[in-house]
């Protein structure tokens, strides 16, 4: 298959959806949790995060446009913290359902059965399923001219994470936390490590470290 932007533009609506989210390959799939001012929760399935920087801890969540109410987005305007929560092989079903547009009143924990776990004085609820929890602040937002398309830049202000999951050079072992992956829309996958590389350096050839350095 070879498209140009021409046919790219005259593909089926839900077609081209589905394809362009899916050729940029495996995403993380994600848990967004918020709560308005008066503490009503609510959770949302997003693939949209990106690094942005680690001094500091930088999180990039692009959230797409307004022409239906957008709950997550207002929550985060409205009290400047949110959490990211790692969707897991057990409760794929229920992260998934969180897609769904419920009415703001009610919660999509409630809806879907999920479990609201909060830390103290964090105005935002973690995912009790979820075993690599982050909490953070929101630092910058920015809605793109180009298409609407709303960019969340936060801190990273509170890690809760598996010991045995982190080893002694601070990589995550993502697999062991049973953390899954998302292509395209809807298809998840489990995450298999193959290989652990040595740092690059153009003094040296590249070295395979082993299938998994945790």
């Amino acid at each position: 298959m070879q498209l140009d932007d021409q046919d790219i533009a005259a593909l089926d609506k839900r077609y081209r959806a589905a394809l362009i989210n899916a050729v940029t390959g495996y995403k993380p799939a994600n848990l967004v949790a918020t709560a308005d001012a008066q503490g009503h929760s609510n959770v949302a399935i997003m693939s949209s995060v990106v690094h942005l920087g680690s001094r500091p801890p930088l999180i990039g969540l692009v959230i797409r446009p307004d022409p239906v109410d957008r709950h997550t987005l207002d929550n985060i305007l409205e009290t400047g913290y949110y959490t990211i929560n790692h969707v897991g092989e057990h409760f794929i079903e229920s992260a998934h359902q969180t897609a769904a547009r419920y009415p703001r009143e009610i919660s999509e924990f409630e809806a879907t059965g999920l479990t609201e776990h909060w830390h103290e004085d964090f105005h935002a609820p973690f995912v009790g399923e979820a075993t690599v929890r982050m909490g953070l602040r929101l630092r910058e937002h920015q809605k793109l001219a180009i298409n609407g398309t709303h960019l969340v830049i936060g801190e990273v202000v509170l890690l809760d994470l598996p010991d045995d999951c982190v080893d002694a050079e601070g990589r995550l072992d993502l697999t062991r936390a049973g953390t899954v992956a998302l292509s395209g829309l809807d298809t998840y996958h489990a995450g298999t490590p193959l290989k652990v590389m040595a740092y690059a350096s153009p003094d040296s050839a590249p070295r395979d470290l082993g299938p998994s350095a945790t």
